[in-house]
């Protein structure tokens, strides 16, 4: 069991969905929900880090069996609290190690970056190692996260700006020699301010297919994102599946 911080306290979850509307838009959950359950082939999913729901509740109301782990009671509680979260079991623990109580799973994924709240890369390694126990033979494990955004770094520079609005500043550091960085928030309100850093390791793209081949799983696909969209040198981000062996 690694014992970490929860960064996704009350003060966090409280207003966690407000503050990533964006991403409980149609637009962004609808193409998520269709590639899961395609994934999923009518077989039970288990989402690793289900916070509030945003997949996993729309993913069950597809008709989609949905049980998830997570380490933050807050953000659980504001699941729970949701319409339809009845038919969803929650296992609380680090899901690099916690187990949910089934194994005959045919679809585990972790979406929204999630991966790199696993800031070592035994960590990283070990949730692979989890989601490969969970997965019935044929089953898939899907990772959702960035490519790290190091081309902006100038040299001498390990800090990179991704929003810039009135009273609220976020930035991500860098420490391109461990692969450890942080998202740094910074808000003015009435002339007080609020500071919050939560950190997280980056990930490259064969560096998890690495991680899916010590646990026993082999490459499937690797989108752009949710759309199916060719990765390639360019991309932002990935959408990687890895399917467990039939024997």
């Amino acid at each position: 069991m690694y014992e970490h911080a929860d960064h996704f306290g009350e003060d966090v979850a409280a207003d966690y969905d407000a503050s990533s509307a964006d991403m409980f838009a149609p637009e962004a959950v609808e193409p998520a929900v269709d590639a899961l359950v395609r994934l999923a082939g009518g077989r039970r999913a288990l989402e690793l880090g289900i916070g509030t729901g945003r997949l996993a509740l729309p993913l069950a109301a597809r008709g989609v069996g949905v049980d998830g782990i997570d380490l933050s009671e807050a953000m659980v509680a504001r699941l729970r609290a949701k319409p339809g979260a009845e038919e969803i079991g929650v296992t609380l623990g680090d899901f690099a190690t916690a187990r949910a109580p089934g194994r005959d799973y045919g679809l585990v994924y972790l979406v929204f970056n999630t991966i790199m709240n696993l800031t070592s890369q035994d960590a990283q390694v070990d949730c692979f190692v989890n989601a490969a126990a969970h997965l019935a033979p044929g089953g898939c494990f899907l990772v959702e996260v960035g490519v790290p955004d190091l081309r902006r770094l100038p040299p001498g520079q390990n800090a990179v700006p991704f929003r810039t609005d009135p009273g609220r500043w976020a930035v991500d550091v860098y420490d391109v020699a461990t692969q450890q960085m942080s998202s740094n928030y910074l808000e003015v309100d009435g002339g007080r301010g609020t500071y919050r850093s939560v950190p997280f390791r980056y990930v490259w793209p064969a560096e998890l297919d690495l991680m899916a081949r010590i646990a026993g799983l082999r490459p499937h696909a690797r989108w752009a994102d949710w759309s199916g969209a060719p990765f390639t040198a360019d991309s932002t981000s990935h959408v990687s599946v890895w399917r467990k062996p039939e024997a």
